[in-house]
């Protein structure tokens, strides 16, 4: 059994490691953790935690799922790269796989969810040109505003968070922003015969969990199909369980035209991230014209196809559902002048942060992780609760008494 560090300035060593030799990308909560199994997760010091962001929900299935561990072993003995020059034994069953379990023809495999948004604006926009007849370079693609699909120069081109977009430029060109859940400006927008999709969030994650009203995205998709649009549905944070369906789109019976995913497609263990699409948008991209040297890896294959399974089997989505109930209706029984707005769907779940004498939505994060429990804000005044979708009720009930205490202490 590995010996647990016991002493404190292992912390501090760790951190300070990470602040002078690496990029100030990030700013974490100073909690340096060391292992993980299911729900919890455990720092240099031994203390354990409930894990309460699922690294953004790439943690769907728990960590170190054993199956999905197994899997990633066993195949990473055999073979973990190939390129696409060749063909292997994996990607072949993954592909069937994947578009028979959400229903399409085709899929194209990449790696992280950012790839996987510029993998999909790549296909609308050949789509509009082989098939809407588009004027070549002329495509626009709508998005939302507060929207997050990652951070590459073309999909910060679409954002309206400076943070992502400032001091970047110049910016890539082909974008109408919109606002989130306004039927009214998309259907404006979509008279511009020049538009060839709307890329939008069922649910907007890194906004603070943002739910439309209902039936705005069933009315979208419909607008969409009468202007001859196509719908891309990115699902990488909202998908696969989080929500309480297999897709957050799945709670208006949407078939989106082009499916985004990422994160928990891989159940945490390495980047895999998938577009899916009929052959009639897939198949306007020909041989190099687009492509990855790691996407689509018999490695990634092979550990997706059993997140997958995992997702399934385990009722993963069923779970979400009911103990999202729970979640939701806890955290809006705590009355507190800190606590703005409480707002969730599924396990997937967000509570706004008015400063309160003098503490702000950073200090509470702070003090649940001294109370066993790791959340981190988003925009500086919202919390996302969002644990792994294997946590039992006990635990969940557990993490809620944290949360009301660490409130309360307030």
């Amino acid at each position: 059994m590995k010996q647990i560090i016991t002493d404190k300035s292992s912390t501090e060593a760790a951190i300070e490691k990470e602040e002078r030799y690496g990029a100030h990308n990030y700013h974490p909560l100073p909690v340096v953790l060391e292992r993980a199994e299911g729900v919890y997760v455990w720092d240099v010091e031994g203390k354990r935690y409930f894990d309460f962001l699922s690294a953004y929900s790439a943690l769907n299935q728990g960590h170190n799922h054993p199956k999905i561990i197994a899997a990633l072993i066993e195949q990473a003995s055999r073979l973990s790269l190939t390129s696409r020059a060749f063909y292997n034994n994996c990607l072949g069953e993954y592909e069937e796989y994947i578009t028979k379990f959400f229903g399409y023809d085709k899929v194209l495999p990449m790696n992280s969810g950012a790839e996987a948004v510029e993998t999909a604006m790549k296909l609308c926009r050949r789509w509009s040109y082989d098939k809407k007849g588009i004027a070549d370079n002329e495509a626009k693609i709508i998005v939302c505003e507060g929207n997050f699909h990652g951070r590459t120069i073309t999909i910060i081109s679409a954002s309206t968070d400076p943070d992502s977009y400032g001091r970047f430029g110049p910016m890539t060109p082909g974008f109408i922003k919109i606002p989130y859940n306004d039927l009214a400006a998309l259907e404006k927008a979509l008279q511009d015969t020049k538009v060839a999709g709307f890329l939008v969030e069922p649910i907007q994650g890194e906004a603070g969990v943002i739910i439309p009203d209902d039936g705005f995205i069933s009315a979208a998709a419909a607008l969409c199909k009468k202007h001859n649009v196509l719908f891309l549905a990115d699902e990488i944070q909202c998908g696969l369980g989080r929500t309480g369906k297999m897709l957050a789109c799945d709670h208006e019976n949407v078939r989106p035209d082009i499916l985004i995913l990422g994160k928990a497609l891989s159940g945490g263990l390495l980047p895999v991230s998938a577009v899916l699409a009929d052959d009639e948008i897939m198949l306007c991209i020909k041989p190099g014209e687009h492509g990855s040297t790691y996407g689509g890896n018999p490695l990634a294959a092979r550990v997706a196809t059993v997140s997958l399974e995992v997702l399934k089997s385990e009722k993963l989505a069923e779970n979400a559902e009911k103990l999202g109930v729970i979640l939701l209706a806890e955290l809006k029984s705590i009355k507190h002048e800190m606590i703005e707005l409480v707002r969730g769907k599924g396990l997937f779940c967000a509570m706004v942060i008015r400063p309160y004498k003098g503490k702000d939505a950073w200090e509470l994060c702070l003090a649940l992780k001294e109370n066993g429990l790791l959340a981190k804000p988003t925009h500086g005044n919202i919390i996302r609760f969002a644990p792994p979708l294997i946590m039992t009720e006990v635990q969940l009930k557990e993490c809620i008494d944290i949360i009301k205490k660490t409130v309360a202490a307030f």
